[in-house]
């Protein structure tokens, strides 16, 4: 099993800037991708950014230019810079991975219990 735990959310003033982590632990054989999901109340989940361990990047159209996502392979570890929040950043953030269990196994997604990051404009 897989276990994904974020970490690094909390409140913080229209322009500020916060750092989530998330760290995957548990029967790890290969991450294909990691990344971070957001839910707002009333809203559906919707994509943040994800990477892969090459480095390849993806971002959401609104967060581009203010939101960086970075992985440590080594430590299976993945985080998101967000600067420059704004309220309608307000939301639930979860971590998601794509993770293969063993070599014969396809990849799975796992998802951490989301942590809240609250923008007050």
């Amino acid at each position: 099993q897989v276990q994904l735990v974020e970490s690094g959310g909390g409140m913080v003033e229209a322009g500020g800037s916060l750092r989530l982590s998330c760290a995957a632990s548990g029967r790890i054989f290969r991450i294909n991708t990691m990344g971070w999901y957001r839910q707002s109340p009333g809203k559906q989940r919707e994509l943040v950014a994800t990477t892969t361990p090459t480095g390849r990047t993806n971002y959401a159209d609104s967060v581009k230019g203010r939101f960086t996502i970075s992985g440590d392979n080594a430590k299976n570890m993945v985080y998101l810079q967000m600067n420059s929040l704004k309220f309608e950043d307000t939301a639930v953030y979860y971590c998601n991975g794509n993770i293969k269990a063993s070599g014969w196994s396809l990849g799975q997604d796992y998802w951490g219990q989301g942590t809240q990051v609250t923008v007050s404009s």
